[in-house]
């Protein structure tokens, strides 16, 4: 990814830890771990909730996490955003005023890892949706997870951890890791909502499942094609086809399934042009 472009900083100390233990021959090893540490989102005077997060990008994932629970809009202006790190605190001040007390009190279980618990109703945006007819050629497809796989990251440093990547066309804008999934989605829209960009065109591209959870926030942040490289529940794929969203998982190498809004599709390159994904083995002696 090009110098300007947002993405993981595995290099970053605080983000890991290093910790000792044994392998299956007994022998002794030493590798890094992610850090999951809690961070308590405030909206004005009001505690939102605590969710657990490797720390980075506390502003992003506040914004990111109100907007897609419906508790800010585009049109909200943002007077400030105060974070402790040592209390774990972040506070988000907007010029409208806020009272979520009854929107709190309905609490939706989700399959989100981490922190599964997304509060207030999640549907309250979803009926109605008309998401953009843009296309995605299926070389952007391939192009994307060539860059995605060879961006240091910390999933590649220390595994235990999701990514999400905005990206327009076969170009990587903003690449976020977090412990869960939803962590990383909502560093995502709070990067789009402070730095203004439009979700007509973007491609949403995830490590991790593509469940009812991934969808409806997916749907939230107006991004029509949603992709990963892992598979699908059943509700996400129902959800996503109710809200036209183009649904594509599985992709790996020259494989890919749509499964929802595949009008979307470009087929613009033949896949037995494309050569099949290496191995880690083979990643490893081209090292």
């Amino acid at each position: 990814m090009a110098k300007d472009i947002i993405h993981p900083a595995p290099e970053d100390p605080t983000l890991t830890e290093r910790v000792q233990g044994i392998d299956h021959n007994g022998s002794s090893v030493d590798t890094l771990v992610p850090v999951e540490r809690p961070l308590t989102l405030y909206l004005n005077s009001q505690e939102i909730v605590t969710v657990m997060t490797i720390g980075d990008f506390p502003e992003e994932l506040a914004l990111g996490f109100f907007l897609n629970q419906n508790m800010l809009t585009d049109n909200d202006i943002i007077i400030s955003t105060d974070y402790d790190s040592d209390l774990g605190v972040i506070v988000v001040r907007t010029k409208r005023e806020t009272d979520y007390e009854e929107k709190l009190s309905k609490r939706v279980k989700t399959s989100g890892c981490a922190q599964g618990t997304s509060f207030g109703d999640i549907m309250e945006n979803f009926e109605g949706v008309k998401l953009p007819e843009t296309k995605i050629k299926t070389s952007w497809l391939y192009s994307l997870g060539q860059k995605i796989n060879a961006t240091p990251s910390l999933y590649l440093a220390a595994g235990a951890i999701h990514g999400s990547v905005l990206c327009k066309g076969n170009h990587p804008l903003a690449y976020m890791e977090d412990v869960g999934r939803h962590n990383a989605v909502d560093k995502i829209a709070g990067h789009m909502f402070k730095r203004q960009i439009l979700p007509d065109d973007k491609i949403l591209y995830t490590t991790g499942r593509l469940t009812s959870e991934m969808v409806l926030k997916t749907v939230q942040m107006g991004i029509p094609i949603l992709v990963s490289r892992s598979g699908f529940t059943a509700w996400g794929v129902q959800l996503a086809r109710q809200a036209n969203l183009t649904l594509i998982g599985r992709t790996k190498g020259k494989r890919f399934l749509a499964l929802s809004g595949t009008q979307r599709v470009d087929y613009d390159i033949d896949p037995q042009t494309i050569p099949g994904e290496r191995t880690e083995i083979q990643r490893k002696a081209s090292r």
